[in-house]
C-alpha cells in the first residue's frame, strides 16, 4: 500500500504539472488574440507564473512565440498592454537566461523597448516599464555587446537627465507623474553602469556625480532615494578604479546629513522613516567606506549582499521577480550565476552534519562573486578597446 500511495503522488504530481503547462500554453495562445481584455489577462497570468517558478525547459521552444507577441503588444498595444508586455519582457529574459538565443531576442526587442522609452508622448507607466526592462534585457542578454550596452545607456540617461539641474543651478519643474519614471530609469541606468569598462566609468563619475548631488534637492522621495543610492554606487566603483577625486565632497556629506536627520512633517511617516535609513547608509559608506552588510537566507543557503554594485543587481533582479525572488535564487542558473552560488543544492535533509558553516558558505559565495567580477573586468577591458 506505501507503494501504491507513492505511484499516485507521482501521477498527481504528473497531473498537476500537466494541467499547469495546459494553463500556460492557454494564455501563451490568448496572447495573440483579438481581445485587448483577453491579451492584458494573459500577459498578467503569464507575469504571475513566470515570476513564481522555473519554466526554462517549457520555454525552450516557446519563447520565441512569446517574445514574438509581446514585440507585437509592444508596437500596437495601448498603455496598460505596452507596461505589461515589457514586464513580462524582462521575466521572459530572466527565464531563458542570457547566452546566444538571449543575444538575438534582445536584438528584436530592445530597440523597440527603447523607443516607447524615449516616446515623450507614450503612456508613463509604459514608459516606466520600458526603462526597468531595458535595462534588465540589456543586463542579461547584452553584457558582452559594446554597441548595444552604450546605445541603452544613452537612453536611460535621457530620460532621468530631464530632472538634472537647469542652467541657473535651480532644479526643473517636472511634470506630474514623471518621478517615478525618471526613478525607474536612473536604477536601470544604474545596473548597466556596473558592466561599463573603466573609461566610461570615468566620464559617468565626471559627469553625473556633480548633477546628481543637485537631485538630492528633489521634491519626490523615491528619486531622492534612488540618487542617493545611485551616488553611493558611482563612489563604490570609482574607488575600485581609484577614480574619486571628488571636490565637492564635504558639500555632498552636508546633503546627505540633512536627509539621514529630515524630520520634515510634510512627508509620510514611512518616506521618512526609509530615507533617513538609506541616508544613513549612503553617508557612513562615503565617510567610511563602510557598508552595511545585508542577508537573504532562501532554502538552505545564505546570500550575502555586501557591497552597493551587489545590492543594485539584487534589488534589479527582486523588482522583477517580486515574491518569487528566493525561489529563482534556489533553482534559477542564471541568479545562482550572478550571484556566484555555484549549481543549485539538493539537500537531504537527513544529513545535518555535512551542512557547511555560515563563515565558509560566506567567503565561498564572496569569493565566487570576485572572479565573477574579474571575469566581467576581462571582457571589460575588450570592451573598451572597441569603446
Amino acid at each position: 500500500s506505501h507503494c501504491s500511495s507513492a505511484t499516485a503522488e507521482v501521477v498527481d504530481e504528473q497531473t498537476a504539472q500537466e494541467e499547469t503547462e495546459d494553463k500556460l500554453k492557454q494564455s501563451i495562445d490568448d496572447l495573440a488574440d483579438k481581445s485587448v481584455k483577453v491579451r492584458v489577462c494573459a500577459l498578467e497570468s503569464l507575469r504571475q507564473a513566470f515570476s513564481s517558478r522555473l519554466l526554462t525547459d517549457f520555454l525552450l521552444e516557446r519563447h520565441f512565440t512569446v517574445g514574438d507577441c509581446l514585440e507585437r503588444s509592444l508596437r500596437k498595444g495601448g498603455g496598460a498592454e505596452q507596461a505589461a508586455a515589457a514586464t513580462l519582457c524582462s521575466l521572459l529574459c530572466v527565464q531563458v537566461g542570457g547566452g546566444a538565443e538571449g543575444e538575438k531576442d534582445f536584438k528584436t526587442i530592445g530597440p523597440v523597448l527603447g523607443s516607447i522609452l524615449i516616446d515623450s508622448c507614450a503612456n508613463l507607466s509604459a514608459r516606466r516599464s520600458c526603462a526597468r526592462a531595458l535595462g534588465m534585457c540589456c543586463y542579461v542578454s547584452a553584457a558582452e555587446d559594446a554597441e548595444d550596452l552604450l546605445k541603452a545607456l544613452a537612453q536611460l540617461e535621457g530620460v532621468f537627465s530631464s530632472a538634472y539641474p537647469l542652467v541657473g543651478g535651480a532644479l526643473p519643474t517636472v511634470q506630474a507623474g514623471t518621478p517615478p519614471l525618471h526613478t525607474a530609469a536612473l536604477q536601470a541606468w544604474a545596473l548597466l553602469t556596473t558592466l561599463c569598462p573603466s573609461n566610461t566609468l570615468s566620464l559617468s563619475l565626471h559627469s553625473h556625480l556633480p548633477r546628481l548631488q543637485a537631485c538630492l534637492e528633489s521634491s519626490d522621495v523615491h528619486f531622492r532615494i534612488a540618487v542617493g543610492e545611485t551616488i553611493a554606487l558611482l563612489y563604490e566603483m570609482g574607488r575600485d578604479i581609484d577614480q574619486v577625486t571628488y571636490e565637492n565632497r564635504d558639500a555632498l556629506c552636508e546633503a546627505l546629513k540633512g536627509l539621514a536627520t529630515d524630520g520634515n512633517k510634510h512627508r509620510a511617516k514611512n518616506d521618512r522613516r526609509k530615507q533617513r535609513s538609506i541616508f544613513r547608509e549612503v553617508l557612513h559608506y562615503i565617510e567610511n567606506e563602510d557598508f552595511s552588510e545585508e542577508r537573504v537566507r532562501f532554502g538552505a543557503e545564505v546570500l550575502y549582499i555586501d557591497c552597493w554594485v551587489r545590492r543594485r543587481i539584487y534589488e534589479a533582479f527582486k523588482d522583477v521577480l517580486e515574491s518569487g525572488t528566493l525561489h529563482h535564487l534556489q533553482w534559477n542558473p542564471l541568479l545562482r550565476d550572478v550571484f556566484g552560488l555555484g549549481s543549485p543544492l539538493i539537500l537531504d535533509t537527513s544529513v545535518k552534519s555535512s551542512k557547511i558553516s555560515r563563515v565558509e558558505r560566506h567567503l565561498f559565495n564572496a569569493a565566487a562573486f570576485k572572479a565573477r567580477t574579474k571575469l566581467r573586468n576581462k571582457v571589460r577591458d575588450k570592451r573598451a578597446d572597441v569603446m
